[in-house]
């Protein structure tokens, strides 16, 4: 019964960590429902950063069109997921959400209801990307 209790306890951060995404942008995404997931800040990542993140998950792993709005369920605090970090809790469904949902043009992530399409989010992610001519 030990050894049952220990391959559980062992294998139970297995599962959980094998369920989280790892986006273009190196940020870790992780579902918490069908609709719901949590974008986790890492390496000073800012809210253009967390954006990209969520859309990359919302395009690549649930499959949704490039422009289904991204809503800001929970803002940015204390993980849902996981204690010790900070995350954003990302919807599709307006209906979860508390705040004013109205269509938003800022990248805040400090608000709840705030919304992009995820075309609009994507772009975030070419931040990263150094042309020759910027030089």
């Amino acid at each position: 019964m030990r050894k049952i209790a220990l391959t559980l306890i062992c294998l139970l951060p297995l599962q959980a960590a094998a369920q989280a995404y790892r986006a273009e942008n190196w940020l870790t995404v992780v579902p918490l429902t069908s609709r719901d997931f949590e974008v986790i800040e890492d390496r000073g990542a800012g809210a253009r950063q967390l954006w990209c993140a969520a859309a990359d998950f919302a395009e690549n792993v649930l499959g949704l069109p490039k422009d289904e709005r991204l809503f800001i369920k929970t803002p940015r605090g204390p993980s849902v997921s996981g204690m010790g970090r900070i995350g954003v809790v990302f919807t599709t469904d307006p209906e979860r959400v508390s705040g004013d949902t109205g269509q938003s043009y800022s990248v805040t992530v400090r608000r709840a209801g705030e919304n992009l399409p995820s075309h609009h989010a994507r772009q975030f992610c070419l931040d990263r990307l150094i042309e020759l001519e910027d030089f």
